[in-house]
């Protein structure tokens, strides 16, 4: 009998980074692509989850200020047990896992199994989180010197390794995980030589649009904490160099910082809204209210892919409708050939660049990107007698077709996709209103209000000082219908124009919003 040799996996243990999705390595991503298991901290931003395989497992380990849902033991022994079975394991830590991380112990305990590993290493919160704070560590009109402090050690030891009147000597110092030891800092601190009113920064969510900075003095942070409810998990940065944050403080002084943004388009679709609203400092909280899916029945445009050498015009109404159509005509065998000698209509900027990256040239794109906007458009051509297809949604409005049919032309409306429930509960959206962190919700598609009035109920009633944002008058008008207040609605029916119709409300003081 031949023993089979057991495969054996291997195990990445990747610093995340401080919270920023950005600010993940290439290096990281990379183990990420091929992750057959995710092991996962609370400190870790979920986004970067994405870049998982869609059939990886996610283990949630935890590691919150003590409250483990995993301890470290089992999660030790978590990553030796998924490497045995054969799975290449990514293990997600926050900031750099050699710092502070644990990082260390997990490695020895793979190395002791004769588990390959590799480590990947993070930029760090004890760098990164003062940085977006506006707090250099080291200033040539400061200090150069800066040390890094667990402001947590291990509680099983009899006694502590920091060495307080060496530390008092150096210009910065930076405790991670400080704030529950806050106390008994400070008092180190100054019975050791540090000046009581040497200049601090306690900093929270730094690098997130929900990073709060409490500054204040040793001698007096002890009591603004505990005054400002400022809760862990926090950094604390001790040392002359906080002074310099109200010159170069950069982050949390972008327009929208802050503001809690609901994006209600679907899952797929919301990235490039949520890029905007970070570059302006803004927290974009996803809550799709609707799913595409494909039509039930490919049969209508199936029909119109045999014949489609006899369209004149191809008018799209949605990026949805560009994907969904181009995906049936290669599986149908046909490919950007086949279009020779037919016009192409989209209804937007966004559109047309989904037909541009398929090197397809764009014929027309109305001035305004509504339906309308496309029938003022034609009315100025002679379509009298022209061949149309019409890719769209299910349960479209019709104003568009019969608008053109009016005109003269022939038109065949096939249906690409459908707009679905997301499914998404109700209980998740009063669980982001309880946390006090949504100010407004964007609706950028009638069928995005709908099924949000669906999810909710029709007795729904958003809070007073949440604001509503609609793209286009067709779906403000379904938000009005809903007994919604519209306060945004945009004249650049684009995310882009979202995005400066909420700047411009800014500048309005349409909202109330305070940065710490």
């Amino acid at each position: 009998m031949t023993d089979k040799k057991i495969k054996t996996g291997k195990v990445f243990i990747i610093g995340a980074g401080p919270g920023d999705a950005g600010l993940i390595t290439f290096k990281a991503v990379e183990a990420l692509l091929v992750a057959d298991v995710v092991v996962y901290d609370n400190l870790v931003n979920e986004e970067l989850l994405k870049f998982a395989p869609p059939q990886a497992r996610f283990i949630y380990a935890g590691k919150k200020g003590g409250d483990h849902t995993l301890p470290q033991e089992q999660i030790n022994e978590l990553l030796v047990r998924e490497a045995r079975a054969g799975n290449t394991v990514a293990r997600l830590k926050g900031g750099d896992p050699f710092i502070f991380g644990r990082g260390g112990e997990e490695a020895q305990m793979l190395a002791k199994n004769d588990i390959a590993f590799e480590i990947i290493p993070g930029v760090t919160s004890a760098t990164a989180v003062p940085a977006y704070a506006g707090i250099p560590l080291t200033h040539r009109g400061f200090t150069s010197t800066v040390a890094f402090v667990t402001g947590h050690e291990d509680p099983t030891k009899e006694k502590s390794d920091i060495d307080w009147p060496a530390l008092t000597k150096i210009g910065t110092l930076v405790f991670l995980m400080g704030v529950k030891n806050l106390p008994q800092i400070t008092k180190e601190l100054i019975k050791n030589g540090k000046p009581p009113d040497t200049p601090v920064a306690l900093i929270r969510n730094g690098s997130l649009p929900t990073q709060q900075v409490l500054v204040g003095m040793l001698s007096n942070i002890v009591i603004l904490a505990h005054a400002n409810d400022f809760r862990p998990p926090a950094i604390l940065v001790v040392g002359g160099v906080v002074d310099l944050r109200d010159t170069l403080r950069w982050f949390d002084n972008k327009p929208l910082f802050g503001l809690g943004v609901v994006i209600t388009r679907p899952e797929r679709q919301a990235d490039d809204l949520a890029r905007l609203l970070l570059e302006q400092g803004a927290n974009p909280i996803s809550f799709p209210t609707i799913a595409i899916e494909p039509p039930d029945d490919w049969g209508e445009l199936d029909k119109a892919l045999k014949q489609l050498e006899s369209y004149h015009w191809l008018i799209f109404t949605s990026a949805n409708g560009v994907r969904f159509f181009f995906e049936r005509l290669r599986q149908k065998e046909k490919d950007i050939r086949d279009l020779k000698g037919i016009k192409i209509c989209c209804i937007g900027p966004a559109t047309a660049r989904q037909i541009e990256g398929k090197d397809i040239k764009v014929d027309l794109v109305p001035d305004e990107f509504i339906a309308e906007g496309i029938l003022k458009s034609f009315s100025a051509l002679n379509v009298r007698g022209k061949k149309i297809l019409l890719p769209r949604a299910a349960q479209a409005r019709d104003i568009l077709p019969e608008g053109l049919k009016n005109q003269g032309a022939e038109v065949d409306v096939v249906t690409v996709y459908r707009a679905i429930n997301s499914g998404r509960k109700k209980e998740e959206f009063m669980a982001l209103l309880d946390a006090q962190g949504v100010d407004i919700i964007t609706f950028t598609s009638s069928s995005t209000v709908t099924n949000f009035v669906e999810i909710m109920g029709k007795d729904f009633v958003l809070p007073p000082l949440v604001r509503v944002a609609c793209i286009g008058p067709v779906t403000a008008a379904a938000a009005k219908k809903a007994g919604f207040q519209v306060d945004i609605e945009q004249k650049e029916y684009t995310m882009s124009g979202l995005v400066q119709s909420l700047l411009d409300c800014d500048k309005n003081r349409c909202y109330l919003k305070e940065v710490n």
